[in-house]
């Protein structure tokens, strides 16, 4: 859609940073964009553009978005209104829909909320163009969960509004991170990392805020702090909820002030950066508990990204761990512009079918951090060219083998199935005589690798035959897993749902040649 006046939206707010990012997303989606940074400016803009549309802040310093909806209806402008707070109260919630609000949007804003509104109060039912290809050229994300970051991210990317980034450990904040860097109008400055929990308070002060030299024993030099450092590019603090209460005030008053005081300095000192932080902790709950200011969890919270865990986004998995893999092998992928070039220093490995399976059907307690880990150890332990199941860690192989129920049936009759490593449907293998001795009988892989009903071969009856051991099942399904694949025991090993080296283990203390 190409802007036009006649979708023009006019956006009311009293910080720059807030009215940049309207307007970039607001442009991206089709309309053109007004700016007002008060509400004389908006009454302005109103009698001379005729926009079609108001974005108005509700608490702004002077009359607020409230005063400009009624004195806008009073004058008999119709147009729709849509007010943005970041103080949820319903009685202003209340008073915004009985003036003639269209909607009523609470901070941290949600983007595409933003956008669908704008565009219900227009009539208007284009979808947003699609996620950029150059911001996919260095992440992976091939699932719909992390599109959607995605693309918020690349959203708010040009603007200086603080992000804050949630979710579990391992999940991929630094690099959600430097995917905001890298595409924001700081891309050339510096991108500066500080993990807010790996040091004690006194050492975090003047590692983020600096310190003079003298001022303390041991400082026998100046410090510029990682404020000063990312002069003009991006400082990202990890694990924000844990910096100590006594050091948040002093955070609080540089995202305001955009000034920070060095240990032992006579004054203040200006900075200029843009504040991506992130957690894994729930800081409402950590607000509610005294452990974190208020105040500077709001000022933090203006659009947040909540990053999956890795369990909750599957499709991520095998993509992240063949591009582990290529980075283990020496594989570096180099982006300037729109052309890729690729150096690789040792070939690389591919995953197997069984061990994709054990990959994907993990739940990854570590996220996507463990799965960097588990590619970098199969890349030192796989002997050929193909990552093995084997070659996993012990922790991926013990939750298949979990899962792998051994079976007992009639007449020594036993069902292989498998779990997590299925590699077959609907297969149906006979062998031509049991460890027993007894006539040739089917053994059936059901088609959704689940056990029959009850974990017996179907159409079979419990009550004609005698109950077998443990033991008599095991060894009864690994003869039968044998003799299905004609004694390949990797192969084997994949239809009974359990590594190479867990079947091995099995054959010698089963005492199976």
């Amino acid at each position: 859609m190409t802007p036009n006046a006649s979708l023009r939206v006019l956006v009311v707010d009293d910080e720059p940073s807030f009215r940049d990012l309207y307007r970039r997303v607001l442009l991206e989606a089709g309309f053109a964009v007004t700016e007002a940074a008060n509400v004389d400016e908006a009454k302005a803009a109103l009698s001379e553009l005729s926009p079609a549309m108001v974005v108005s802040d509700v608490r702004m310093p002077g009359a607020s978005g409230l005063s400009l909806l009624q004195d806008m209806r009073a004058a008999g402008v119709t147009i729709p209104v849509l007010l943005i707070t970041a103080y949820a109260d319903v009685r202003d919630a209340v008073t915004a829909l009985r003036l003639g609000a269209v909607d009523y949007l609470a901070k941290p804003i949600d983007l595409d909320e933003l956008v669908t509104a704008v565009r219900d109060a227009l009539g208007i039912t284009n979808l947003d163009p699609a996620l950029p290809a150059e911001a996919l050229a260095n992440v992976v994300a091939e699932s719909p969960a992390m599109r959607s970051i995605l693309r918020d991210a690349w959203r708010i990317a040009p603007s200086d509004v603080n992000v804050l980034i949630t979710g579990e450990s391992g999940t991929g904040k630094e690099v959600l991170a430097d995917f905001i860097h890298t595409h924001s109008s700081r891309a050339k400055g510096p991108l500066v990392a500080v993990n807010c929990a790996a040091l004690p308070e006194a050492l975090l002060s003047s590692e983020l805020f600096g310190h003079e030299r003298g001022a303390f024993t041991g400082a026998s030099q100046a410090r510029k702090g990682k404020f000063r450092e990312a002069e003009g590019g991006t400082l990202f603090l990890d694990e924000i909820g844990d910096m100590p209460l006594a050091l948040q005030p002093a955070l609080l008053r540089a995202l305001e002030a955009r000034v920070v005081t060095p240990l032992g300095a006579s004054g203040d000192v200006a900075v200029d950066f843009r504040l991506v932080a992130a957690t894994n902790s729930d800081l409402e709950r950590d607000v509610a508990k005294g452990r974190f200011r208020a105040d500077l969890y709001y000022r933090l919270n203006v659009l947040t990204l909540q990053l999956d865990p890795l369990r909750e986004r599957r499709e991520d998995i095998l993509p992240l761990a063949r591009r582990f893999l290529g980075h283990a092998a020496g594989i570096s992928t180099n982006t300037n512009t729109n052309t890729n070039t690729t150096t690789n220093t040792n070939p690389t490995k591919r995953i197997s079918r069984a061990a994709a399976e054990l990959l994907t059907h993990y739940r990854w307690p570590g996220n996507v951090r463990e799965l960097n880990n588990a590619m970098q150890r199969a890349r030192l332990l796989a002997r050929g060219d193909v990552v093995l199941p084997e070659d996993l860690p012990v922790a991926i192989r013990k939750h298949a083998e979990a899962l792998t129920v051994p079976t007992t049936t009639a007449s020594t009759t036993t069902t292989a199935t498998t779990t997590a490593s299925t590699t077959t449907a609907s297969t149906t293998t006979t062998a031509s005589t049991s460890a027993a001795g007894t006539p040739a009988t089917s053994v059936h892989a059901p088609t959704d690798g689940r056990l029959p009903a009850h974990g017996r071969a179907a159409d079979h009856d419990d009550d004609a035959a005698p109950m077998q051991t443990l033991q008599e099942g095991q060894e009864a399904a690994v003869r039968r897993a044998l003799e299905a694949t004609n004694g390949n025991r990797t192969r084997a090993a994949e239809l009974l749902g359990i590594t190479r080296r867990g079947l091995l283990k099995k054959l010698k203390r089963l005492d199976i040649e």
